[in-house]
C-alpha cells in the first residue's frame, strides 16, 4: 500500500479527521504520488463532503508548489484565529459542537492571551468527537463541561457564544456541519445567543454556484446500532445543513461576514475556483 492508499485509509476511517487536517493530508500524499491524476482521484473519492481537498488539489493544479500551499494555508490558520479571538469573551461560557482543529486553535489562544473561560461541549455520537474536544482543551488548562447530545438545552442555556466549524459552504450561504450543527445553532438563537463558523473559505463549494447540490455523507448503520431488530432501520447522515438565517456571521481568512456576503467575498477573492 503507497502513501496515496494509506491517506485514503486513513481518511475514510477517521483515523484523519477535520477539513482542514484531512486537506493538507491529501496534499502532501498528491505531492509525494508519481500519477498525480491517478492520485488526485483517489483522494477525491475518499470523502464526499469535502470542498477544501477538492479546492486544494484544483489549485495545485495550476501552482504545483505544494509547499507554498501548505505555508499559505497556515498563515490563513492564523488569521482566522485571530479575527476570531475578539469574539471569545473575557469571562464566561463558549459552547462548540463536535470537534474542529480551527475552534479548538481560537480557544487555546484566547487562553494564551488571558482570557478565562468555560467550555461546554456536547458529546456528538457516534464517534464521541466532543470528547477528542474536551481532551485537547483539558490539556490547554481550559475548563470543559461534556454533556450528552440531548442536553443541548443545558449546554446552551448560559452560554456567552456559539462556535462550529464547517465542512461545505453552499453558494446559498448553507452551512454544512456536523450532524447536529442545526439544532445547536436554533437552541442559540433561541436563547439569542451569537452563532459563529469559523472556518476557511476553501470550505467554500464553488459547484453549488451552477446547480448542483453539496453531496451530505452517509456512513454504515452499524455504527449507530450493530445489530438492530428486524424493521428497525437506521439513519446515519454524517452532516446536516444550517439555514445561513440561524448564523451570526463566518469567520474566515477573508475576515468576519455575514454567509451571503462571504459568498461574495469568496468570489472577489478566488476567481479560479469558477473556472
Amino acid at each position: 500500500m503507497d502513501f496515496v492508499d494509506r491517506t485514503v485509509r486513513d481518511i475514510r476511517r477517521l483515523k484523519i479527521q477535520g477539513a482542514f487536517h484531512i486537506a493538507l493530508a491529501a496534499i502532501k500524499a498528491f505531492s509525494l504520488a508519481k500519477d498525480k491524476r491517478k492520485a488526485a482521484r483517489k483522494l477525491l473519492a475518499s470523502r464526499p463532503t469535502e470542498p477544501m481537498l477538492r479546492n486544494s488539489l484544483k489549485y495545485l493544479e495550476k501552482n504545483p508548489n505544494t509547499k507554498t500551499l501548505i505555508a499559505k494555508l497556515k498563515i490563513d490558520q492564523e488569521k482566522i484565529v485571530k479575527y476570531a479571538l475578539e469574539k471569545v469573551p473575557k469571562k464566561g461560557i463558549v459552547y462548540t459542537h463536535c470537534h474542529s482543529s480551527t475552534v479548538n486553535e481560537i480557544l487555546k489562544k484566547a487562553k494564551h492571551k488571558g482570557k478565562n473561560f468555560l467550555v461546554n461541549v456536547t458529546e456528538t455520537r457516534p464517534f464521541y468527537q466532543g470528547r477528542m474536544t474536551a481532551k485537547e482543551l483539558t490539556r490547554a488548562k481550559i475548563p470543559v463541561i461534556v454533556f450528552v447530545d440531548s442536553a443541548a438545552r443545558l449546554a446552551m442555556k448560559k452560554a456567552d457564544v456559539m462556535f462550529i466549524g464547517a465542512d461545505a459552504i453552499t453558494a446559498e450561504g448553507i452551512v454544512i456541519n456536523k450532524m447536529g450543527s442545526e439544532l445547536m445553532a436554533d437552541v442559540a438563537n433561541h436563547y439569542e445567543i451569537p452563532v459563529y463558523v469559523c472556518t476557511h473559505s476553501w470550505k467554500f463549494d464553488p459547484r453549488t454556484a451552477f446547480g448542483f447540490e453539496e453531496k451530505i455523507e452517509k456512513r454504515a448503520t452499524k455504527e449507530i446500532w450493530k445489530n438492530p431488530p428486524h424493521g428497525v432501520h437506521i439513519s446515519n447522515y454524517v452532516f446536516e445543513k444550517v439555514d445561513p438565517n440561524k448564523i451570526t456571521a463566518i469567520i474566515s481568512e477573508l475576515g468576519v461576514f455575514k454567509p451571503e456576503a462571504f459568498v461574495e467575498e469568496v468570489r472577489k477573492n478566488y476567481k479560479w475556483m469558477f473556472n
